[in-house]
This record gives C-alpha cells, structure tokens and sequence, in this order.
C-alpha cells in the first residue's frame, strides 16, 4: 500500500506548497538614479475608470513612496505602487510627465 501524499502534517520537502497564496520572494533589483530610468505610461480601462500606468522604476521602497505622494498632491488624484510601476487615477499621463521631468526622470 502506498503513503498518502497528503496528510495532516505533512511535511512538503519536495517543493510542494500547503499554501498556495504564499507569494514567491521578488528579486532584488538594482536602484537606479532619476536620469538614467527609461520609463514610459500605459493606460488601462477597469470598471469604466482610466488608469494611467508609469512603469519601471528601479527606486527603493521608500523614494517611490516619495515619489507616489508628490505625484498624487501634485495631480489631485489617487494612486499606488504594484511592484515597479506607479498605477494613478485618471488620465493624467501629460501633468505626470511635467512633474517626472522636473524630478530628472526621462522617458521613451
């Protein structure tokens, strides 16, 4: 008769996972100064609403928290972080790029 896999306690040494919402340990990526980013915007359409998409910064946490809160008193609008990319309510793509440029980040 053969073991059960699965059981209660049992232990996942063969890269199995109990939990399937554990979420896998990012890379760490390499920070970058403001003039060397190439970022560019995408615009996505979710529940009806415009979201304006600015993506990839290579900042660390807590100078894209920063950046988020300038950008978002700046706009008027809200905003959050999803891993690289600033995700920002409305289509605010043009006031984004004044404020950016300001900042020293360039553009493709």
């Amino acid at each position: 008769m053969k073991k059960n896999l699965f059981e209660i306690g049992a232990k996942f040494e063969d890269g199995w996972s109990s939990d399937n919402r554990v979420k896998k340990e990012l890379k760490a990526k390499e920070i970058k100064e403001p003039k060397s980013h190439r970022l560019y915007f995408a615009k996505e359409r979710r529940r009806g609403k415009i979201v304006t998409i600015i993506k990839p910064f290579f900042l660390d946490n807590k100078e894209l928290k920063a950046l988020l809160k300038k950008l978002k008193s700046t706009l008027s609008s809200g905003g959050t972080i999803k891993s690289d990319a600033i995700e920002l309510q409305g289509e605010v793509e043009a006031k984004a790029k004044e404020v950016l440029t300001k900042e020293g980040f360039r553009f493709k």
